[in-house]
């Protein structure tokens, strides 16, 4: 059933991307880059920021969940984002209708890469995102002394994949590197899978 309606939205030119990872990775600057948004002034936002973009024909709806609204103002208090431990469990509240998860990850957060890697194998496991494809984008690359894609490839151990078609590119959020790029492969991806063109 998931299948047919995700071929259905495709047919209408249509994808839903849901954007995770840990706090400080970087989505929010993401988003904001693929948006061709001022980056240099990112700050937490209630509830969850939905981006529609057109890309190679396609409208590209991009969902990512920061803090949420029911708990604003103890979270506020907090200082908690959405990334953060305390938030994670809401993020199933995003999964329905996703055809790609992109996870980004800290290149030079070598110090949470197994929280990284459990947190993206127990969304692996989730029946809602059964069928969507996995864009892993290694963030802060332009950073010295960061991690290399091969050493993320092995701590997340992404190669144990075979429940979802997946890729990790290295990219900067702040230099917009990659990231055309992994759009390019998310629609790609999107139209193999599901045979349309």
């Amino acid at each position: 059933m998931l299948s047919i309606l995700r071929k259905a939205r495709l047919k209408d030119k249509e994808m839903r991307i849901l954007m995770l990872g840990l706090d400080n990775a970087g989505k929010t600057t993401i988003v904001k880059r693929i948006m061709k948004e001022d980056v240099t002034t990112v700050s937490p936002t209630l509830g969850f920021i939905i981006k529609t973009i057109d890309f190679m024909g396609y409208k590209l709806n991009i969902c990512e969940p920061t803090r949420d609204l029911w708990d604003s103002t103890v979270l506020t208090a907090l200082g908690d984002v959405g990334g953060q431990k305390t938030l994670r469990s809401y993020w199933k509240n995003y999964f329905e209708k996703t055809d790609t998860l992109v996870w980004v990850v800290d290149a030079t957060d070598r110090l949470r890469v197994d929280d990284c890697r459990q947190e993206l194998s127990g969304l692996l496991l989730e029946e809602r995102l059964t069928g969507a494809s996995l864009l892993v984008f290694l963030n802060k690359t332009d950073v010295e002394h960061c991690m290399s894609e091969q050493e993320v490839r092995e701590r997340l151990d992404l190669d144990s994949i075979k429940t979802h078609k997946w890729t990790i590119l290295p990219c900067s959020a702040m230099t917009g590197r990659n990231l055309n790029e992994g759009l390019e492969w998310v629609v790609q991806d999107a139209k193999d899978r599901l045979f349309l063109y």
